[in-house]
């Protein structure tokens, strides 16, 4: 049976009620899973909530009735926003289903982005302002666990119709996402870093575990590469300490910039593997 991932945003938007007080709204969106996935046509649930009934309470029966509107309950759900942490969690343990801080909401990310930019202006009760951005606690990068680490690695790119058949390609742990809904065109050169291990395939595993958000370049004093993991986790992938490896790691932002933040991580036996023990797309989202 398909695995099926939520992801969900519970917090106030630029609403307000009769009385001037914030109003709340829930958001639920299936994440997409495969290449071919549209974020639009998959499954979205929404709710207003009454600024007096924001609690697990309330926030328990939006899931189920969102439940009840789909064939199947969600193997988990997803969601990105810290301060609501305790509450998400609470309402989805009493449901029995598993949630995760993520920075892996991609679906969620842009369907929000809409609403703030098409929807909400258009309602009578829309109070213009900013819209606080989402604080994310930065922890000092971890060194990778023995586990994790592999023998050697490379950048590579990819143009954005090379993933067209990314379904039919021999993987065993990953996850993708519609290449459409991010507005990539065919020619959108898209980075990645492969990494090659004798253990390919127990290091996938191992990496399928970690809630993979996104790969970046640390170029402070102590150039790195970093694999960014979670809500918060950080860890080295390895030193950049000759300037070549620095150089290509830069034209990797770059790159990664030109393709709206997509990027991959790959992991493979060997450069002549036909196959990929792990393969995901990602993608740096700015909250």
């Amino acid at each position: 049976m398909k695995s099926t991932i939520w992801e969900l945003d519970f917090y106030s938007r630029p609403l307000r009620d009769e009385e001037g007080k914030k109003v709340w709204e829930v958001l639920i969106c299936e994440t997409p899973l495969n290449i071919e996935d549209r974020a639009e046509t998959m499954f979205r649930y929404t709710q207003f909530c009454p600024s007096n009934q924001v609690n697990s309470i309330w926030l328990k029966q939006a899931i189920e009735d969102a439940i009840a509107k789909v064939p199947t309950p969600p193997s988990r759900i997803r969601f990105f926003r810290r301060p609501m942490a305790n509450m998400i969690s609470k309402s989805c343990k009493e449901l029995a289903i598993p949630s995760s801080a993520s920075r892996r909401t991609y679906a969620l990310y842009q369907w929000l982005q809409e609403r703030m930019e098409t929807f909400y202006p258009t309602l009578e009760n829309y109070q213009e302002g900013a819209n606080p951005s989402v604080q994310f606690l930065e922890f000092k990068p971890q060194p990778l666990p023995d586990a994790l680490r592999g023998d050697k690695w490379a950048f590579v790119s990819l143009e954005a119709s090379a993933f067209s058949d990314l379904s039919e390609w021999d993987i065993s742990f990953g996850e993708a996402f519609g290449l459409s809904m991010v507005g990539l065109t065919p020619e959108t050169s898209i980075p990645g870093l492969i990494i090659y291990s004798s253990r390919a395939t127990p290091l996938a595993a191992w990496m399928s575990g970690l809630e993979l958000a996104y790969l970046r370049f640390d170029s402070s004093s102590r150039p790195s590469l970093l694999l960014e993991t979670g809500e918060n986790e950080s860890w080295i992938l390895d030193n950049l300490a000759d300037a070549k490896t620095q150089g290509e790691a830069q034209n990797f932002e770059i790159a990664k910039q030109k393709a709206k933040n997509v990027h991959f991580l790959a992991v493979q036996s060997d450069p002549n593997s036909e196959s990929f023990a792990g393969f995901w797309l990602l993608q740096e989202l700015k909250f």
